[in-house]
C-alpha cells in the first residue's frame, strides 16, 4: 500500500502505525484523516516572498561552504528541494558543482 509523503521532510518511506503514519527519516507522526495547517512551515525570502518546495531561488550574497574550499557566489541559482523547520538553515537545495546544501532563507530571493 502506497502512503502519502511525509509533510515535514517529503520522504516517501512513511509507514502505518495503527491510525497514524510515521516517517522513519525524521520521526514525524501524523494522522492522514486529520488536516492540520499548523504543522506547515512558513519560510520567506529576503524580500518577504513566501517560499515553497520547487521554487527557483537566487543567492543574494556570497556564502562560504563549511568544510569546503569553494563557496557559493552571488547570483547562483537553484531549486528548493524541501523546506525544513530548522533554526539556522531552512532550505534544502542542490547547487551545481557543490552538491546538496542547506541554505538560510534570508540569503536568497525568489527567482
Amino acid at each position: 500500500m502506497l502512503h502519502p509523503a511525509c509533510p515535514k521532510c517529503s520522504s516517501s518511506y512513511a509507514y502505518q502505525d495503527h491510525e497514524n503514519l510515521v516517517c522513519p527519516e525524521c520521526g514525524y507522526e501524523w494522522n492522514p484523516s486529520e488536516s492540520s495547517d499548523e504543522d506547515a512551515v512558513i519560510v520567506r525570502d529576503s524580500n518577504g516572498s513566501l517560499l515553497q518546495a520547487g521554487d527557483k531561488i537566487t543567492l543574494i550574497k556570497d556564502l562560504k561552504v563549511k568544510g569546503s574550499s569553494q563557496g557559493l557566489k552571488i547570483g547562483s541559482k537553484t531549486v528548493i528541494r524541501r523546506i525544513v523547520d530548522g533554526k539556522d538553515h531552512q532550505l534544502d537545495c542542490k547547487f551545481p558543482g557543490v552538491g546538496e546544501i542547506m541554505v538560510t532563507a534570508k540569503f536568497v530571493k525568489k527567482a
